[in-house]
């Protein structure tokens, strides 16, 4: 019996030191991480995170009736806690009798249009900025969870081959920042992982919140690379891998960001 006792002890040791070791593997950073103290707490307090603002304006739009149709997000869906919860966390994707993947804002868009019989909202706009955060705000905590679509492993893909891609006047990748020297300084801040765990996002920079797509055109602009237009379809490949490069990390909307 003694040694029977063993035996199952050491193999309950063994157990939770591999599963110890699996979570010690993942060193992935947040860019939360890399922020001080202050705006950690400001992103942390939902009464100090300017972001919350547009949060709750996404509330009211969701509650709205609007377009042709005089219809509400809420007529469809019903409170946006429980049938919102964890959407965020699967997109971008392919929508229902589509052949391309579309991001959290074109999901919206398309409602809009499809269902609202509403004009589609232009890239950056504030009422599409806040129905987006206010979405997304129903998953904060969840881990990052990309659909097992065979469909969407070609512009993954494409979202990859643009990572690794040297561009502009500078000749660099994203890869080349966000992989080879992250937790590095440029011009005394530090280099984050580029995991976008927090859009749309409140950037002290801009005094407002932007969407994925405007960081990134951001980065093609500091790199002297010729920047898409905000609709471009190479923002949502870019979107798809960066989202399955963090899997598993957990959504953070509506962040804080330098």
């Amino acid at each position: 019996m003694s040694r029977w006792l063993l035996v199952v002890g050491l193999g309950l040791v063994f157990a939770a030191s591999y599963a110890a070791a699996q979570v010690g593997a993942d060193k992935r950073r947040s860019g939360y991480q890399d922020m001080g103290e202050a705006l950690q707490k400001m992103q942390d307090d939902d009464t100090a995170n300017p972001g919350m603002l547009f949060v709750q304006l996404g509330g009211q739009l969701w509650a709205k009736p609007v377009g042709a149709a005089d219809k509400s997000c809420a007529d469809c869906h019903g409170a946006a806690a429980a049938s919102m919860k964890g959407v965020a966390t699967r997109y971008p994707a392919i929508p229902q009798g589509g052949d391309r993947p579309v991001d959290l804002e074109g999901r919206i868009n398309l409602c809009r249009a499809e269902h609202q019989k509403a004009d589609r909202l232009p890239p950056e706009n504030r009422d599409l900025l806040a129905l987006t955060a206010y979405v997304a705000h129903q998953s904060r905590d969840m881990p990052i969870t990309p659909p097992y679509d065979h469909r969407l492993d070609s512009f993954r893909q494409q979202g990859a081959e643009i990572y690794r891609r040297r561009q502009g006047q500078l000749n660099l990748s994203c890869a080349i920042c966000h992989d080879d020297n992250a937790g590095k300084k440029l011009a005394g801040v530090v280099i984050p992982e580029a995991h976008p765990t927090g859009y749309p996002i409140y950037r002290l920079e801009w005094q407002a919140l932007g969407s994925l797509k405007r960081r990134l055109r951001n980065c093609l602009v500091g790199i002297r690379a010729e920047a898409w237009p905000l609709d471009a379809s190479e923002y949502v490949a870019l979107e798809l891998f960066l989202m399955d490069r963090a899997k598993g990390l957990k959504l953070e909307t509506p962040a804080v960001r330098p």
